[in-house]
């Protein structure tokens, strides 16, 4: 189906086109362009909310700024879609988020007005920073550096570490700080408050505008030039705020609040700041989903709703005649408060995820034992950590992608004192639309290198309740990752009773001939259909869940060896020091000979796409593991370690 952008957006193909058209037409621009982002999401799919909320901005920032020459950073990505269209990508739009398509966030190889490839939070101010730092060195004192980041993405500390620089730097980069008092989830902590303070405290906003007032009215001449109205009023302005702005007290010119849905009001203010050098930031007030009444009731809701009916609301779900397997996320989400119950230990930690990770349930239920810490994982780490000093059993459930952000913490915090924290990585492997920034391809390598962890994966959802159940037992005394997949349950009839699974164990599935599979986690189950459909051809491998790749189970490894020369092993993780890696290594620590394949996300960018695809692209679907099995088995003699 063909959807058509309105009269004025048609002809927009480029900011260029963009400053074309009339003051009193941005509006119009504004309506269009909101109405096509509903039009395509409704039925391709994609994040939604937040671009709604920044539709005005969007539009005066490529107005404004001579784009792209001036650098504009969006923080995380997900409100970039009118960024997108604006910037000679409405004709392609559809494909957002589609494998080969546009893909869902700011992306440098895609576009010449994509300056940062984001899809984590809070870089924006440290990369526009960095390029207004590097402007300055060239000597192009006409280039302009903008970032624009929203209140969620500034509760994490390295917001604060480049304001802290960038007050100093005598850079001209211009922070816009997008304020809708949501992240996925509604913002937590002091920071939310703070600025909630600043917006409705009438005495501040009053004698600010009264000020402001005045100075407009104070004349300009020979005696009193505009550049000493400019001091007066940045003297009065700093009398009443630096003891109560936070972001003055840093040294940065503060602006704001102003409506962020007020076109007009943000073209003028945008072409003022232009013309103010050094470092600043502007405080803008937005409402996420807006101009789509149910967007703006339920903001998590629709953050990323899926496929719906634009005119009714309907949020499209699939119909399945059979019951359906829970997502993981929420077998832990359920799991875990089972456990509180029965221990009073027991905590859950989560950096601003709590909807995504499922621990929304307990913090629902057991709201002093369940923590939102904002988007801060460093910070969620090592709270866990301090937890743990006290004798408390803290699950900190954090997605694989954004634990990459915390590694130093898990080394130094918790590893090196040997805290048992619970490190629940949710979003584990592949994760599909979102594509490589969120794909969970290296928490493997990256744990499996540090002392005194423990490194599990379960098959199914029984085996995650068995490994949550197990991580809170007073044997286990070292720190305890449990990784796990993007939805993809497999068990209907999901909530077994718990077990103990000793560390280090795992468990063969069954006996073969020749050949043996070894399978590390949820791709266990794509081992299990190859094996079906394996037994049309007369082949039968031996299957074994290995449950743990850190410490292995060598009782285990040594009966594989012993019984078959042919081994393949996957995993949903780099390929690079993963499983199967592990598997290797125990194969020449003991001086085994067998031909081994390594299945998993190979050593490259794997861009974004369904699971499906991107598992059949990676080779490591039920497909791609039985093409593998045949393929050893043509050859009689194989003896070398082959990865791929």
């Amino acid at each position: 189906m063909e959807i058509k952008a309105g009269p004025l957006l048609q002809e927009i193909n480029i900011p260029e086109d963009l400053r074309k058209v009339g003051k009193d037409q941005l509006h119009q621009v504004c309506d269009e362009l909101r109405q096509y982002i509903i039009d395509v999401v409704s039925v391709h799919g994609g994040h939604f909310g937040a671009s709604l909320g920044v539709v005005e901005l969007s539009v005066a920032l490529h107005y404004v700024f001579n784009t792209p020459y001036d650098q504009l950073v969006w923080d995380v990505g997900h409100q970039a879609y009118g960024h997108k269209i604006l910037t000679g990508r409405r004709e392609n739009f559809h494909t957002n988020r589609k494998y080969k398509g546009l893909s869902g966030f700011p992306k440098r190889s895609e576009s010449q007005y994509d300056t940062f490839g984001v899809g984590h939070s809070s870089t924006s101010i440290s990369a526009a920073l960095g390029m207004a730092i590097a402007a300055k060195y060239k000597g192009e004192k006409d280039r302009k550096s903008i970032a624009v980041i929203g209140d969620g993405a500034m509760t994490a500390g390295m917001a604060f570490e480049a304001m802290n620089h960038a007050g100093v730097s005598d850079s001209d980069v211009l922070i816009i700080l997008n304020d809708n008092c949501m992240s996925i989830d509604p913002n937590v902590g002091a920071l939310k408050e703070y600025l909630t303070d600043i917006t409705t405290s009438h005495t501040y906003n009053k004698i600010k505008d009264d000020i402001w007032h005045a100075l407009g009215k104070l004349p300009v001449g020979k005696n009193f030039s505009r550049e000493m109205a400019s001091k007066l009023e940045h003297s009065v302005k700093g009398f009443i705020s630096k003891s109560s702005n936070l972001f003055e007290a840093m040294k940065l010119r503060y602006f704001g609040p102003i409506d962020g849905h007020n076109i007009t009001k943000l073209v003028d203010t945008l072409q003022d700041l232009k013309d103010i050098p050094g470092p600043k930031i502007l405080h803008i007030i937005t409402v996420k989903g807006k101009g789509y009444s149910l967007a703006e009731q339920d903001q998590t809701k629709w953050h990323a709703p899926g496929l719906f009916d634009k005119v009714t609301g309907e949020i499209y779900k699939k119909r399945f005649e059979t019951p359906q397997p829970p997502k993981y996320q929420d077998v832990f989400g359920h799991t875990i408060i089972e456990l509180a119950e029965k221990n009073d230990r027991i905590f859950g930690i989560t950096p601003a995820m709590p909807s995504g990770s499922s621990l929304k349930f307990m913090m629902e239920k057991m709201p002093d034992r369940a923590i939102d810490v904002g988007i801060c994982e460093q910070h969620a780490v090592t709270l866990s950590a301090g937890m743990a000093t006290q004798g408390l059993r803290v699950y900190c459930n954090i997605y694989s992608s954004f634990m990459q952000r915390a590694f130093d913490q898990v080394v130094h915090d918790v590893a090196i004192q040997k805290l048992p924290v619970v490190l629940c990585l949710d979003r584990a492997g592949l994760v599909g639309e979102d594509g490589p920034t969120h794909h969970g391809a290296y928490d493997i390598p990256y744990f499996r290198c540090i002392p005194n962890m423990i490194i599990s994966a379960p098959m199914n959802e029984s085996e995650l309740r068995n490994l949550m159940y197990t991580a809170q037992m007073e044997s286990t005394n070292s720190p305890m990752v449990i990784r796990y997949p993007r939805g993809e349950g497999v068990m209907p009839e999901w909530k077994t009773e718990m077990k103990e699974i000793k560390i280090g164990t795992g468990r063969k599935i069954k006996d073969g001939e020749e050949i043996a599979i070894l399978s590390f986690g949820h791709p266990g189950n794509f081992a299990a259909a190859a094996i079906r459909e394996l037994k049309n051809d007369g082949i039968n491998p031996a299957h074994y869940d290995i449950r743990f790749v850190k410490p292995l189970d060598e009782a285990l490894l040594h009966e594989v060896f012993s019984k078959y020369r042919k081994i393949i092993t996957v995993e949903d993780g780099t390929i690079v020091g993963g499983f199967g890696s592990a598997v290797t290594e125990f194969m020449s620590a003991n001086n085994y000979h067998a031909a081994i394949k390594i299945l998993g996300i190979p050593d490259r960018l794997v861009e974004h796409g369904t699971l499906k695809e991107l598992h059949r692209e990676c080779g490591y679907d039920a497909q791609g593991i039985a093409d593998t099995v045949r393929e050893m088995m043509k050859d009689k003699v194989m003896v070398t370690t082959l990865m791929g």
